[in-house]
């Protein structure tokens, strides 16, 4: 998911709000191992006591960067769209499919946050690492009644809906050309 005006931090915003914009902007797109404090806070503008004012630790600070994935990406996004493509719950499962292609599809695709997050930490007993699985069970449990009675291939989809862009992958759909294009003309 592109960045949005609401992640990116603008003047306006209190110190708080260009952190965590800052964050998000820097850890959706390069990881949070490969981020440190100094260049957050210089991209933040704000100094590193204000910082650890309102994070107390860059643990708490990747904590709250996955709540906000959670509600831009997940409600505000893949939520939003499916309702809005789908009426009943098979179109709405539909489009969540629909918009996960089009989202690998763009020249600005950054990966599952939450998928990236939890592979860079490792560890299901760390506070990350557990946040990253909980809101990734959170994603699949939100698609899951939409596919119940819906598929004679229920393991398949089991395996997409466990994490579609995961289980895409699985499965051998993503990365392949849309309808109608070769392999030389995918984007």
């Amino acid at each position: 998911m592109a960045t949005t005006p609401a992640t990116r931090p603008e003047a306006g915003q209190s110190a708080r709000e260009r952190i965590l914009g800052t964050a998000y902007e820097l850890f959706s797109h390069r990881g949070v191992h490969d981020v440190g404090i100094d260049e957050l806070v210089e991209r933040a503008g704000v100094a590193k006591a204000t910082l650890y004012k309102h994070f107390p630790s860059k643990d708490e600070l990747v904590l709250a960067f996955l709540e906000q994935r959670e509600q831009i990406w997940t409600y505000g996004w893949v939520e939003r769209e499916a309702r809005r493509r789908g009426g009943t719950p098979e179109e709405q499962l539909l489009a969540i499919f629909d918009l996960f292609d089009e989202w690998f599809h763009r020249d600005d695709f950054e990966g599952c946050s939450f998928v990236n997050v939890l592979l860079e930490f490792g560890d299901l007993d760390h506070p990350v690492g557990r946040a990253s699985a909980d809101y990734l069970e959170n994603i699949r449990c939100r698609s899951q009644p939409r596919a119940r009675g819906r598929t004679a291939r229920p393991r398949r989809l089991r395996t997409l809906l466990a994490h579609p862009d995961e289980g895409l992958d699985r499965a051998g759909c993503r990365g392949r050309p849309r309808r109608g294009e070769t392999r030389a003309g995918a984007r």
